[in-house]
């Protein structure tokens, strides 16, 4: 199966020489999709082209974005790479169970592996635009990786499923990365008016909900019924606050 449809999104990515040696791996495991959210340095500059060789011309053809989101817009399947843990940060996938959500997805449509800036990765609000986080098991007196050795790392794995995988479809088209992220937009206004996230604090456990919705990979028509359950929610909570005022 051809990786066609897997994009690699680096977010601010700082060093010109990384971004060409990302390109380079890229082309050894047959990608050609390269994404750019706000690039800190010059992707076509000498450096890039230096360590890419061969893969200048995908460092020509990458696209650029001004957010995560519109970059991860079209994405059914989308992944984000951390080395921290913590609160928001849970239930973990290693490079090779990443590897294989990822394949039978491909069939269908985009999905990506985003990987975040070299000195503080990604930030919390972008993993919540990942359907799963993936890390990659390292020494813990040295726990930190460089740039282009993760993306090797992840697309190797990739590499392996796809040479293992028989080509058959799961049966389920995941829902397009901006239709989810419009529910979950949805999602916590209904549960912000219904009284049921803190106002103060609603991210608090948006950002579980995040994850077990994540977990789940939800299809378009799952979307189209947790925005209907959102509205429905919404509709009560209206008719409860009319009857309130006219007791009142």
């Amino acid at each position: 199966m051809g990786l066609e449809n897997l994009a690699v999104v680096l977010v601010e990515p700082q060093g010109a020489l990384n971004i060409g040696s990302v390109g380079r791996v890229m082309m050894n495991f047959g990608l050609s999709e390269l994404r750019l959210v706000r690039p800190q340095v010059d992707h076509l500059g000498d450096d890039a082209r230096r360590m890419a060789l061969k893969a200048v011309g995908l460092l020509e053809r990458a696209s650029l974005f001004d957010t995560l989101e519109t970059a991860l817009a079209d994405c059914r399947m989308t992944l984000g790479t951390t080395r921290r843990f913590g609160k928001y940060r849970q239930d973990f996938l290693n490079p090779d169970q990443a590897a294989a959500e990822i394949i039978p997805i491909l069939g269908e449509g985009r999905a990506a592996l985003v990987f975040g800036r070299e000195d503080k990765g990604l930030s919390t609000a972008e993993l919540d635009l990942c359907r799963r986080l993936v890390t990659i098991p390292v020494a813990d007196q040295f726990p930190s990786l460089n740039l282009a050795q993760a993306v090797a790392v992840c697309l190797y794995e990739v590499s392996r499923a796809a040479h293992r995988n028989k080509g058959g479809r799961n049966g389920r088209q995941l829902a397009p990365g901006e239709d989810v992220e419009e529910m979950f937009r949805h999602m916590g206004h209904a549960l912000l008016e219904s009284g049921f996230l803190n106002p103060q604090n609603p991210n608090h456990l948006m950002h579980t909900l995040r994850r077990i919705l994540g977990r789940a990979g939800l299809d378009s028509r799952e979307v189209r019924i947790l925005r209907g359950l959102w509205q429905h929610m919404e509709w009560l909570e209206g008719e409860r606050r009319k009857s309130d005022g006219e007791k009142s």
